[in-house]
């Protein structure tokens, strides 16, 4: 290494000029995404060449070394998803799924609201909810204009269900992807740990909106019964590659499931489904679909990863796990209630994504210090850290839900509302979004107490 930022036997972290310049580059590349000045792509890929650049971080560390540099597993995965989701929606399946669970409400504006509640949340879960919102929003206009209602609390409740059903899984929200790959836990430890939270805030959830809404969404009888007269079946433009693409679906979130026990990476599943799909779909050019890859989103990941790994580097983050322990006195359940609302309280300020990048190394980071003589899944899994990686994932998760910036979802409908001639204010987001981020933390925080300081479970 061109620079060791502690020194050995110490632990003490040698704040030199190094040290400076990479948390400089840091805190500025994190402001300047706060603020949208400029695009967050942009932003990471300069901050980590300039870490690059300024030998903060040697090439062969970004892209080689799994504790500093790019984590490939969480990249790979995303590129494996996002093929099998760009063929899937030209199937025409989301549009379907919308359109049949607004005739189940039978046109009541308030079902159709509590419906695709739970069917964006269920889709966040098993897709992604970045996906999920991009593609169940456009129909939420058509069902809201049928219906001549307000879409904006429709809106709002699904960016609300997206970001809380991704937390249910190692796929659905991109922080639970990098804790999983960080902590090396698998699919289903995700589904044992974190699902049965998740499905208690969606029953809470469920009977606030039927007392909050139940009585201001209202439409005519007439403007039900063009909703009921809606054919979904018209909605599915290729009957086969539906059935393919369903068909690679199930292997490969069976493959998720079965991982652990398979000895496979969820990127190597996720790339292999998007093969098998390709293949199926008989597509002699691909480009139309690995076009539609969100790679802004990928390269905002390369550079984060970069920039993260500077500051882990020159000892930025040993510095901040030391603080934290010194806060929290070493009690474990402190530092998992700390961790829990201050990852709630940053996720809702700047994007989940950045801000679990940087909280990672921090945990694995405190727990080196906790237990100095353990080492690779023995340190990762210890038993009195894992709470804590939960409290990490349900803070990042549900925290987004607090500010329209919060989240990758919550920004992509914003700006789709806006386009649609529906602006949601900030001011609005806030108050839908800020009581809900509160109560679901609170709930998350008896859940994570109970679970596995009460019950020890």
């Amino acid at each position: 290494m061109a620079h060791e930022a502690v020194t050995e036997g110490t632990g003490q972290v040698v704040m030199d000029s190094t040290f400076w310049v990479a948390t400089a580059i840091f805190l500025v590349s994190y402001a300047i995404i706060v603020s949208e000045k400029v695009h967050k792509t942009v932003v990471a890929i300069v901050g980590a060449s300039l870490m690059l650049i300024l030998k903060i971080l040697e090439q062969q560390e970004a892209f080689h070394v799994e504790e500093l540099g790019v984590d490939w597993n969480v990249i790979f995965l995303l590129i494996g998803m996002m093929t099998i989701i760009n063929i899937l929606k030209e199937t025409g399946f989301f549009e379907y799924v919308a359109i049949k669970s607004a005739k189940l409400g039978r046109g009541e504006p308030i079902n159709i609201l509590l419906i695709l509640f739970v069917v964006t949340a269920v889709l966040s879960a098993l897709l992604d909810n970045v996906t999920t919102v991009l593609l169940i929003v456009p129909v939420t206009f058509l069902i809201c204009d049928a219906l001549e209602v307000d879409p904006i609390p429709f809106l709002i409740m699904q960016v609300m269900a997206s970001n809380i059903g991704g937390t249910a899984t190692l796929i659905g929200d991109p922080p639970n992807i990098m804790i999983a790959s960080k902590a090396k836990l698998n699919f289903m430890d995700f589904i044992y740990h974190l699902t049965p939270v998740v499905v208690i805030i969606m029953l809470v959830m469920l009977a606030i909106m039927k007392v909050f809404f139940g009585r201001r969404l209202k439409t005519r009888e007439e403007l039900k019964a063009r909703i009921m007269q809606m054919n979904e079946r018209e909605a599915i433009k290729d009957p086969v590659l539906l059935k393919k693409s369903l068909f690679v679906l199930g292997v490969v979130l069976t493959g998720f499931v079965l991982h652990g026990a398979l000895h496979y990476e969820p990127a190597t599943i996720a790339l292999f489904g998007a093969g098998l799909l390709l293949l199926l779909s008989k597509t002699h050019d691909p480009h139309h679909y690995l076009a539609e890859i969100e790679w802004p989103t990928i390269f905002f990941f390369i550079g984060l990863f970069i920039i993260v790994g500077g500051v882990v580097k020159v000892g930025l983050i040993r510095w901040m796990s030391v603080k934290m322990l010194d806060l929290t006195e070493g009690n474990l359940l402190a530092t998992s209630m700390v961790i829990m609302w201050f990852s709630a309280v940053a996720s809702a300020i700047v994007d989940n994504i950045p801000y679990v990048a940087t909280m990672n190394p921090l945990v694995i980071d405190m727990a080196r210090q906790l237990w100095p003589h353990e080492s690779g899944l023995s340190l990762l899994q210890h038993p009195e850290l894992m709470p804590v990686w939960w409290s990490l994932a349900l803070g990042a998760c549900l925290g987004g839900n607090g500010s329209p910036i919060g989240a990758s979802a919550n920004v992509i409908v914003v700006g789709m509302a806006e386009r649609a001639g529906h602006r949601i204010t900030f001011v609005r987001f806030l108050a839908y979004g800020v009581p809900i981020t509160i109560l679901t933390v609170f709930i998350s925080m008896v859940y994570v107490w109970l679970r596995y300081y009460v019950l020890n479970l």
